[in-house]
């Protein structure tokens, strides 16, 4: 089959690893135009979260499709990475990186930090399993009280900079990988300026301040 012998080349793991990655920058970017919603009050905060509650089947369909595409998105990291490896058995005495950058250099383990967060993420808002350890005396998880889950939560200040540090490693997995996408499935043109790697900037900037500022707020009293 063709679609068989294109996932175990190379080209064809790096295709469905730049596609995967897309499928979740768009959702990253949904994700943080609803929780910005946080800002407008508990009334449209709680009502939001109940909307996408209310959508029953189309919620899980979603979140299915999203668990697969990190799933396709990690294995083929963690396969590419094999691979590399596998060509170059000895590494190199010295490494001095000449034209990559942070976000480059930093994908493989901040990927790894991100997924770890991803599960503590679910963890904590979603099924609540570990939301007593990351709330002050009294505080209680709620399912249909969204808005003031968020506020306990992030009244502590570790939690808050666990979420803050971990935009950051989101950030960089943005500009590198947004651009890098693609690039891989050819729909840009060659440049020494290319505009698909300033827009991936401005992407991720605008989702790092998205996310972060809601921590920050409810640690600063700016959301209670």
């Amino acid at each position: 089959m063709w679609a068989l012998t294109l996932y175990r080349s190379t080209i064809g793991k790096k295709i469905i690893m730049a596609v995967t990655g897309l499928v979740l920058v768009v959702f990253v970017i949904g994700h943080m135009a609803g929780n910005l919603q946080e800002f407008l009050g508990p009334a449209r905060m709680n009502a939001y979260a109940a909307f996408l509650k209310s959508t029953g089947e189309l919620l899980w369909i979603a979140r299915i499709g999203l668990i697969a595409a990190t799933v396709l998105h990690v294995l083929m990291a963690w396969q590419l990475t094999q691979i590399k490896r596998a060509a170059r058995p000895v590494d190199y005495t010295k490494r001095e990186p000449q034209v990559s950058t942070l976000a480059s250099r930093t994908m493989r383990w901040g990927g790894v930090f991100l997924l770890v967060f991803i599960v503590f993420h679910i963890l904590h808002f979603t099924t609540g399993t570990v939301f007593p350890i990351a709330s002050q005396p009294g505080d209680q998880f709620s399912h249909t009280d969204v808005y003031g889950n968020v506020v306990s939560a992030f009244r502590t200040p570790w939690v808050t900079a666990f979420y803050v540090v971990a935009m950051l490693f989101l950030l960089l997995h943005l500009f590198h990988g947004a651009w890098s996408s693609v690039r891989t499935l050819g729909l840009s043109k060659p440049s020494d300026h290319p505009l698909h790697r300033r827009i991936s900037t401005v992407i991720a900037v605008v989702v790092w301040l998205g996310f972060s500022a809601i921590p920050v707020a409810v640690l600063l009293g700016v959301i209670r």
